[in-house]
């Protein structure tokens, strides 16, 4: 029996360590929250994570403190003699771009960073560092300082903010403001990418895996160049590819229309001219009705009347062909043969949308007044 008891008190000594080990995750007990955010700017994913600590009582007494020092200081502890703020609590605060960002302006090479602040009573010095696994700043080389950044804080905001966040606001295609909002400070920077560059890049990597034997893939990849009007020579390959029959590719109006274009903006007008005949060989009634709102939208008006007016006769009058004339003999200034199209087209209306839109259009046209494009 002793033997078994100092078998099994050896047993539970070794196995401890073992058990605490598994112990990596408790709650803090309110001290600060781990916090993550993230936002996709383009292609783009921002991704920062921090440990957000909370004003509690100590409103006015945050900035300039030892809760949020000025300048660089010696925090008493590791290797780092002169540490900026570590931009929140705990942790070092990191922030990760999956592709090449500016920061206000200033290139930044995709990559995780850690993040500081060199805080001063009207500026800020951003600090992007490549040592994302330091806790806090107590390891702070400046040597790994791979991007600083110059801002100025927004004080005496209106709201105090209880616990530090990091916020997106002021979006568009290419740029979006960043923001760490605590106590009554906001310390704002815009993150800006090169949209085209970066799909484009984004876009080749796609096609080299499975998606590059995609037609429908290789046709949106292409389609997306000729609108953006980028990368032309390589989005015609693909488009050639997503037409090809040999290639697995498939002759839809889609697929030839996006090819004809991309051959137009290349100069390669009678390929174009070619190319743009068969995708109407193949077209739907509503593909052909489709690409000649198309053409009235790039006032090619007389060209539109063609197209709507091809609808017409392969689809001997089917919906929504009376429709298309009705538009392109208005565009063109034809509005009595306008008023007798969309007389026809509000007699096949499918569903009450499109006939209470026809009658409008029938009331404009009776007024003597060009229909809207």
């Amino acid at each position: 029996m002793k033997k078994i008891t100092t078998l099994l008190l050896l047993c539970c000594l070794f196995t401890a360590p073992a058990l605490y080990a598994q112990l990596i995750s408790l709650p803090d007990g309110g001290v600060n929250q781990k916090s993550w955010t993230g936002q996709r700017l383009g292609v783009t994913d921002i991704a920062i994570h921090w440990n957000a600590p909370g004003v509690k009582g100590r409103e006015g007494k945050i900035w300039g403190s030892q809760v949020a020092h000025y300048d660089f200081v010696d925090i008493g502890f590791g290797t780092a003699k002169a540490s900026p703020w570590r931009a929140g609590a705990n942790e070092c605060t990191t922030m990760e771009f999956s592709t090449d960002v500016t920061i206000n302006g200033k290139p930044l090479a995709a990559g995780k960073y850690g993040f500081f602040i060199a805080l001063y009573p009207d500026s800020c010095t951003l600090i992007f560092n490549r040592n994302p696994h330091g806790w806090g700043a107590y390891f702070y080389q400046p040597e790994d300082d791979v991007l600083r950044v110059t801002v100025r804080q927004q004080k005496d905001q209106p709201q105090s903010r209880e616990w530090l966040a990091y916020t997106f606001s002021n979006p568009t295609a290419e740029s979006v403001e960043v923001a760490l909002e605590w106590e009554r400070w906001r310390i704002p920077f815009t993150v800006g990418v090169d949209l085209k560059a970066t799909t484009v890049a984004s876009i080749r990597r796609q096609l080299s895996g499975a998606m590059g034997f995609d037609p429908p893939s290789m046709q949106a990849a292409a389609q997306w160049c000729l609108t953006n009007d980028v990368n032309l020579e390589e989005a015609l390959v693909w488009a050639e590819r997503t037409t090809n029959p040999q290639l697995g590719g498939v002759q839809t109006f889609a697929a030839l229309s996006t090819k004809a274009g991309l051959e137009r903006k290349l100069g390669r007008t009678a390929d174009a001219d070619k190319t743009m005949a068969a995708a109407l060989e193949v077209a739907t009634v509503f593909d052909l009705h489709g690409y000649g709102r198309r053409l009235i939208g790039e006032k090619k008006y007389r060209e539109a009347l063609t197209v709507f007016q091809k609808n017409y006769d392969k689809h001997a009058g089917a919906w929504p062909t009376h429709v298309g004339l009705a538009r392109g003999h208005s565009a063109a200034g034809n509005l009595k043969q306008a008023l007798e199209h969309a007389e026809a087209a509000l007699k096949q209306a499918p569903d009450e949308v499109n006939r209470k839109s026809l009658e409008s259009m029938v009331q404009t046209l009776k007024e003597g007044k060009a229909i809207a494009q």
